[in-house]
């Protein structure tokens, strides 16, 4: 069999029970672990696969929880016939929660990993078990934060705990929900990758504040009046932003809301404005103005 590297990797499955979001976390020294370890399926289950890895088990173990396998036995269907099974290693859960590791006899040291509910964390070519353990923990430890900031959260503190054996190179975030992609066409609703770089985690957390800004809808609890004392300085900014050459008036008329319209195309901030047509007019998302102030 032909090798085309080792995925040295830690990884969590993971998934939250409060919206039924499922996901996956992965840093690795290996060059675009993105395009290797995660797969995710709304409504089905999460796959992390990795050491030599065996790209086939994302698919098919996407499928085998889609027939009603849970994922122990979707692992023992995957591995069943692998003549390289000593050195896989796999991570699912699926959408009731139900997890499973698998960690070859044949991976480097240090390898294994550690499930409960809702989540499956794994590693090889470790520092230390404490890389898996405080991933775990860390999971555990934090229902109340959304998927996506609580598996980055697990991936930062295994890799505070020791990491790879060989050091960073890439990280990947892949987070799935029914008709949550970019204009609801599938259900990658958050899927970033740093494929190259000294510190990937950090890096894919600043990447992931960059969706966020840019393609999370308003928050109704950031909605802010527009008063005459932020639309005066709105249109200070919008003035120095070229945008806007009318007075500094307090008050929206059409002309500054052409400019404002233009702001918000040219920086990407269409989804926070304006705001959703259920809400009340004359408001403004408080975050745009964050955004405004800043640049």
């Amino acid at each position: 069999m032909r090798r085309e590297g080792i995925v040295a990797t830690f990884s969590i499955v993971g998934r939250d029970p409060k919206t039924g979001d499922l996901g996956v976390a992965v840093q690795s020294k290996f060059l675009g672990v993105g395009a290797v370890v995660p797969w995710a399926r709304a409504g089905v289950g999460a796959v992390a696969t990795q050491s030599y890895a065996n790209t086939s088990y994302g698919p098919r173990g996407l499928a085998l929880l889609s027939d009603g396998l849970e994922p122990q036995a979707v692992l023992a269907e995957l591995t069943r016939d692998d003549p390289e099974v000593a050195q896989r290693q796999v991570g699912i859960v699926d959408a009731q929660g139900h997890s499973a590791s698998f960690t070859g006899a044949g991976c480097y040291a240090w390898a294994g990993g550690r499930t409960g509910q809702d989540f499956a964390c794994q590693g090889n070519i470790l520092v230390n078990p404490a890389t898996v353990g405080d991933m775990a923990d860390s999971f555990v430890a934090h229902p109340e934060l959304p998927l996506w900031d609580r598996l980055l959260t697990a991936l930062a503190a295994a890799q505070a705990a020791g990491g790879d054996r060989r050091g960073q190179q890439s990280a990947a975030l892949l987070v799935v929900r029914e008709n949550g992609g970019y204009a609801g066409f599938n259900d990658r609703f958050i899927d970033l990758r740093v494929d190259e770089h000294a510190h990937p985690i950090d890096e894919l957390k600043r990447i992931l504040e960059l969706h966020k800004l840019y393609l999370f809808k308003t928050n109704p609890t950031d909605l802010l009046p527009l008063t005459p004392d932020i639309i005066s300085e709105v249109q200070g900014i919008l003035t120095r932003t070229g945008d806007y050459s009318g007075p500094a008036s307090g008050e929206f008329a059409p002309d500054t809301l052409t400019a404002m319209n233009a702001y918000v195309s040219r920086e990407n901030l269409e989804e926070r404005w304006p705001p959703d047509v259920t809400t009340p007019p004359g408001q403004i998302d408080r975050v745009v103005l964050d955004f405004m102030r800043e640049h």
